[in-house]
């Protein structure tokens, strides 16, 4: 059995400028996990956002725990808050913005699991 506290994660800036911990990363573990996807705790403060941003060829879908933003992704945006998911499709240029009063807390999950390599800023 597998079980990880965010308690024991350790959050860093990430080149989007979100605070994440990788929570869950296969290839990070100290144990084989059988699974293909990565799993990132972000957050936002409040009027705080992402910077623009793609996965050149991950998907990534994210799970808004606490909090209300406005996502966007291409051409497209619309308010989003706690007990929603967004699919964000490979190459897509995407970004985050905190509207609410409180942080922002979501869960990122990237498939196949990240890699820096496959994320660019859209600048």
């Amino acid at each position: 059995m597998f079980i990880k506290s965010l308690d024991n994660c350790k959050y860093f800036k990430a080149l989007d400028e979100t605070f994440i911990c990788e929570f869950l990363h296969p290839e990070r573990e100290n144990e084989y996990l059988e699974m293909d996807f990565s799993i990132a705790h972000a957050i936002l403060k409040p009027n705080e956002s992402s910077l623009p941003h793609r996965m050149k060829s991950s998907t990534e879908i994210y799970y808004i725990i606490e909090g209300k933003a406005l996502m966007h992704i291409e051409n497209e945006s619309d308010i989003i808050e706690s007990g929603q998911i967004i699919h964000i499709p490979p190459n897509a240029r995407q970004w985050i913005e905190n509207t609410g009063d409180t942080t922002l807390k979501f869960l990122c999950l990237v498939q196949p699991s990240w890699q820096a390599e496959d994320e660019e800023l859209c600048i």
